[in-house]
């Protein structure tokens, strides 16, 4: 895919609803785990989203590419999906034991400073200027605030180096498939999105399996988790973070792990009455100048003053 990104207000839109989908999930994962071990939550999470999205995308005519795919195309579609659902779901779940929560969001949010080099020197039309870079450490640093004493403050654990490199592993794993998705020949989005989470199905039950056992039977009330994690922050957005990467491109994508740190502290305290960070106003402010800064000319163009 050659074309530069086509940043629109839809694009915004789309981000913004993908920001806040993703903030929301912790919390909906915390109590899935009451019934459910980590690594099953995940290929449960996985297999449900792939069955949802493959009956949706063989309504639709079941179009795929439009054309054959190449040797290394079709290892390309593999790795992408490997690295985009099983991959970082398993290294997350294994890293969350041994690491601060402020730690973890901190991870996710260096995931836009690793797709910036990349897309730099990868992807058509991603050129990296000093305002772009400025911009998403900007963000960054508001996201470290947000996180306050947690951000990098030790857990104790005698495994927490580890831990730590799973979770920016994780981030790794999401910054490059935003890349080599990009970069993948003109296909269908919903069907893309489709064999994605099909192929990452097939590599997290098997994993789910030898690390966990057998699959647990989960209860009703987990069963209704399970299947709203697997339709809403999986399928569904899967789609939306699919079309983004492959319309306005990996970089504009990875505004998105800005916003969820900051949706995940506003509905902790919206909902579960959990404390409001003292930080809070200063952190979005900076969020928000460091999104100005790297899309100054989206922007621009988006008011028509470009």
């Amino acid at each position: 895919m050659s074309q530069s990104p086509d940043i629109t207000a839809r694009s915004w839109i789309m981000v913004a609803i993908l920001g806040f989908v993703w903030g929301g999930t912790f919390m909906v994962i915390e109590l899935a785990l009451e019934g459910l071990t980590p690594f099953w939550l995940a290929a449960f999470r996985i297999g449900f989203g792939a069955l949802l999205s493959c009956a949706v995308w063989q309504m639709l005519g079941g179009r795929l590419f439009t054309a054959p795919l190449t040797g290394p195309d079709r290892r390309s579609l593999i790795l992408i999906a490997l690295l985009s659902s099983a991959v970082p779901f398993a290294l997350i779940s294994w890293g969350q034991q041994y690491v601060t929560s402020g730690f973890t969001g901190v991870s996710m949010a260096s995931t836009a400073l690793m797709v910036l080099p990349l897309a730099h020197f990868m992807v058509p039309g991603e050129r990296m200027t000093w305002r772009r870079a400025l911009g998403f450490c900007v963000g960054f640093v508001g996201v470290s605030l947000l996180m306050g004493s947690q951000a990098f403050e030790s857990s104790g654990d005698v495994r927490e180096l580890p831990g730590r490199l799973a979770c920016l592993a994780a981030a790794a794993c999401y910054a490059v498939t935003s890349i080599l998705m990009r970069r993948l020949p003109p296909v269908d989005p919903v069907g893309l999105s489709a064999v994605l989470l099909l192929i990452g199905a097939f590599g997290v039950i098997p994993l789910a399996w030898a690390v966990e056992g057998p699959p647990p039977l989960p209860d009703q009330r987990t069963l209704w988790l399970v299947a709203f994690l697997g339709m809403v922050p999986t399928a569904a957005a899967n789609l939306l973070r699919v079309t983004v990467v492959r319309t306005a491109g990996p970089v504009f994508m990875s505004l998105t792990n800005y916003q969820v740190p900051v949706w995940s502290v506003v509905l902790g305290a919206a909902l579960l009455g959990e404390p409001l960070p003292p930080a809070l106003l200063w952190a979005l402010l900076l969020i928000l100048c460091g999104v100005g800064l790297s899309q100054y000319g989206a922007l621009r163009r988006l008011f028509g003053r470009g």
